[in-house]
């Protein structure tokens, strides 16, 4: 049944299988293959948990099968990278570069389209061209710090390690959010 547990990601292998307790040398090919070992009702000799500890080999014992089995498909879940979806915040177009002594330079910004929020993603676009693609670092409304901004307010942002934009430059704010696979 173990064997069956997989997807198009992750694929389970029983590198060994036998009867009685987990030994020194169960571990041993554990630590080896890089491997969780795993019992069904038998546990770990004195020798092996030491050794398990010693090497940082997962082991797992079970006395319900079921319960194997689900354990065994939440770590092959577990294993899967988190898959990423863009999701498109709103738009803002620069007006205005603001020029302040300790701050640096300061885009004075247009929302034109639905919100730009604080450490969102952000790529700016020069007409056609992509100039810039990082993240908001401060977003404000005249001298206070917001969270988010909505169509038709007026702010200033500035850009993590940039400051190259110009007036007329259109930002897309965008945020990376994680979908269940």
């Amino acid at each position: 049944m173990l064997e069956k547990v997989r997807n198009s990601e992750v694929e389970t292998k029983i590198i060994l299988s036998g009867v009685g307790a987990i030994t020194k040398a169960d571990i041993d090919l554990g630590a080896a293959s890089e491997s969780i070992v795993v019992g069904f009702n038998s546990k770990p000799d004195g020798e092996a948990k030491k050794e398990a500890e010693k090497r940082g080999v997962e082991i797992r014992t079970y006395t319900i099968i079921y319960e194997l089995i689900e354990d065994i498909e939440a770590a092959v879940k577990g294993m899967l990278a988190p898959k990423f979806e863009e999701h498109h915040l709103g738009e803002a177009e620069v007006r205005m570069r603001l020029q302040f002594s300790k701050k640096g330079i300061i885009a004075g910004c247009y929302i034109t389209e639905g919100k730009v929020t604080r450490n969102a993603k952000v790529r700016v676009y020069r007409g056609r061209d992509l100039v810039h693609e990082g993240e908001i670092q401060t977003l404000k409304h005249f001298k206070e710090d917001v969270r988010e901004m909505t169509m038709g307010q007026e702010c200033g942002m500035t850009f993590n390690d940039w400051e190259g934009f110009e007036e007329g430059d259109k930002i897309e704010a965008y945020e990376m959010v994680q979908v269940n696979a």
